[in-house]
C-alpha cells in the first residue's frame, strides 16, 4: 500500500512509513556532514541577515530620538523592556515546540509534527485573544504614567496610547512567531533569517515616511511594532501553503494528549524564560526609578548597540538547538561535543573583535551620530561588552541541554542570579551610576548561572552516552518526549 503525502515541492507517492521531507538520509557519517552543512548555512545567513537588520535600528536611533525626544524615547525603551520581560507570555510553548519537532524531524514523523504544530497554534492563539481582551479592558484604569515614572511633558492619554500600541503588537506576535520555531526545528534557518531581515528592512521606509509626514509620535511606535508583524504573516503563508504544506496547522490535527506532553516540557522552559527575561531586561526599569528617564536613554542606546552584537551570536547559536536535538536522537554525541567546542570559540571571537572597537571608539561615534549627548563613559561600554561576551560564549552549551530537555540546572542558576542581581543593580545604580549595572550583572551571572549551566551540559551529554538510550532506534529521544527526559 502507498499513500499521497505532500512534500516540500508538492504531492508525491511514498511508502506508508515515509521519512520526513527534509530528513537527512544515509549512514550516521552522512547525516552528521549534512547537519554540519545546514548549520554552516544557517550561521552564514544569520550573519548576513543580521548585518542587514542591524542597519535599520542604527539608522533609526537618531531619527526616532530626535523626533520623539529624550522623554518619549525613554518611555518607549521602558515599554520595550517590559515586553522583553514578558517574553514568557507564550508559556514556553515556542521553545517546547522546537524541542518536540526536532525529534519528529529526526524520525520522519510528519503526522505527529503536524499535530504538535496545530496544537501549539491552538493554545497560543487562544492565549493571545484572551490577553488582548484583558489588556484593552483594564488599560483605562492602569496608571501608566506612574508605572513608567513619566513627567508632565507627556499626557496620560499619549502615554497610554504608546503603551497599548506596543503591548498589543507584542501579544499578537505570540502565536505568529511560531513559524520561526518551526523553520528552525526543520533546520530551515537560512530562510527564517531572511524573513526576519525583511521585517527589519520594511520598517525603515515606513518610519521615515511617518516622520516626514509629521504624524504624531505614537505613529512612529505603531509602525515599528506593525511592520515586522506583517512580514511574519507573509512568512507564515509561505511556509504552510508553499514550503511545508504537510505541517499546515488545522483544527482536526489538534491533539489533547500531545498538548499534555507539550505543556510539560514547555512548563520548565516557561519558568526559565520568566526568570531570564526579568533578570536580563530589568535594567531600564531600575534606571528609570533610580536615576530618571533621561538616564534610561543614556543607558538604553549603548546597550541597544551592544545588543546587536549579542543578538547576532544568539541568532547564530539558535540553530544548534534543533541540530543538537536531531544529533542526540541519532546518538551522535561526538558531533554535539565537537560542535559545541567550535561554536563556543566562534562566539567568543566574533563578539570580542567588534566589541573592542566599540569600546575604543564608541564615545566619538555617539557624539557624531546622535542629536543629544548621552553623558556616559567608556567603562559603561566595557561592562556591556563583557556581559555579551559571557552570554555568547556560553550559549552553545545552553543549546545542548535545551535540546536534551535538561532544564532544571539552568533554572536554579537563573533564580539565584535574579535574587542577587536585581538588588545588586539597584544599589549599584544608586551608588555608582549607570556604569555599575553591567558589571554587577557579569559578576552575578558568572557566580550563579555559569556553574549551573556547566553541570546541565555534562548531565545532558551523560544521558546519551549509554548505548541503551532510547531514541537511537529511530524513536523520539529521551529529554524530548517530556516524560523521563525533562529534568
Amino acid at each position: 500500500m502507498s499513500r499521497a503525502e505532500p512534500g516540500l515541492a508538492g504531492a508525491v507517492r511514498v511508502p506508508a512509513a515515509p521519512p520526513a521531507p527534509d530528513r537527512p538520509a544515509g549512514p550516521p557519517g552522512d547525516a552528521g556532514a549534512s547537519r554540519s552543512r545546514r548549520l554552516a548555512t544557517g550561521i552564514l545567513t544569520a550573519v548576513l541577515s543580521r548585518g542587514v537588520g542591524q542597519v535599520v535600528p542604527l539608522v533609526l536611533i537618531p531619527v526616532t530620538l530626535s523626533y520623539l525626544g529624550p522623554q518619549r524615547y525613554g518611555l518607549w525603551m521602558s515599554v520595550v523592556a517590559l515586553t522583553a520581560m514578558a517574553a514568557f507570555a507564550d508559556l514556553g510553548l515556542g521553545t517546547g515546540l522546537m524541542t518536540k519537532l526536532a525529534g519528529c524531524y529526526a524520525t520522519g514523523d510528519t503526522a505527529r509534527a503536524r499535530s504538535y504544530v496545530s496544537t501549539a497554534y491552538c493554545l497560543l492563539g487562544t492565549l493571545a485573544a484572551v490577553a488582548c481582551a484583558l489588556l484593552w479592558s483594564v488599560s483605562p484604569v492602569v496608571p501608566w504614567s506612574a508605572v513608567f515614572n513619566v513627567t508632565d511633558e507627556l499626557t496620560p492619554a499619549e502615554t497610554r496610547a504608546m503603551v497599548l500600541v506596543w503591548l498589543t503588537a507584542f501579544v499578537v506576535n505570540i502565536p505568529l512567531s511560531l513559524v520561526n520555531r518551526v523553520q528552525y526545528a526543520y533546520q530551515q534557518v537560512g530562510q527564517s533569517n531572511v524573513w526576519l531581515a525583511v521585517g527589519s528592512l520594511v520598517t525603515l521606509p515606513l518610519v521615515l515616511l511617518v516622520v516626514g509626514a509629521g504624524l504624531p509620535p505614537v505613529a512612529v511606535v505603531a509602525v515599528m511594532a506593525a511592520a515586522p508583524l506583517l512580514v511574519t504573516v507573509v512568512n507564515t503563508v509561505w511556509v504552510y501553503w508553499w514550503r511545508m504544506p504537510q505541517l499546515r496547522p488545522r483544527p482536526s490535527a489538534v491533539d489533547r494528549r500531545l498538548a499534555g506532553g507539550l505543556l510539560r516540557i514547555s512548563g520548565l522552559f516557561f519558568a526559565v524564560t520568566i526568570v531570564m527575561a526579568v533578570a536580563n531586561n530589568v535594567d531600564n526599569l531600575i534606571i528609570a526609578h533610580t536615576l530618571g528617564l533621561a538616564s534610561t536613554t543614556a543607558f538604553a542606546i549603548p546597550a541597544k548597540l551592544m545588543m546587536q552584537l549579542g543578538g547576532l551570536m544568539v541568532m547564530v547559536n539558535m540553530p544548534l538547538w534543533a541540530a543538537n536535538g536531531e544529533a542526540l536522537a541519532r546518538g551522535d554525541v561526538a558531533w554535539v561535543r565537537r560542535t559545541a567546542r567550535r561554536m563556543t570559540l566562534l562566539s567568543i571571537v566574533s563578539i570580542l573583535l567588534p566589541s573592542t572597537a566599540l569600546v575604543a571608539f564608541g564615545d566619538r561615534l555617539f557624539a557624531a551620530w546622535l542629536p543629544y549627548p548621552l553623558g556616559g563613559d567608556r567603562w559603561l561600554l566595557v561592562g556591556l561588552a563583557l556581559w555579551w561576551l559571557l552570554l555568547s560564549g556560553f550559549s552553545p552549551l545552553m543549546m545542548v541541554q535545551n535540546a536534551a530537555g535538561v532544564v532544571r540546572p539552568q533554572l536554579v542558576g537563573l533564580v539565584v542570579y535574579l535574587g542577587l542581581s536585581v538588588p545588586g543593580k539597584w544599589y549599584g545604580a544608586t551608588a555608582y551610576g549607570l556604569t555599575a549595572i553591567p558589571f554587577v550583572g557579569v559578576a552575578c551571572y558568572a557566580f550563579t548561572v555559569l556553574p549551573a549551566g556547566l553541570l546541565g551540559y555534562r548531565r545532558a551529554l551523560a544521558r546519551y552516552a549509554s548505548p541503551a538510550v532510547p531514541g537511537r532506534d529511530g524513536g523520539e529521544p529521551v529529554g524530548v518526549s517530556g516524560h523521563p527526559g525533562v529534568r
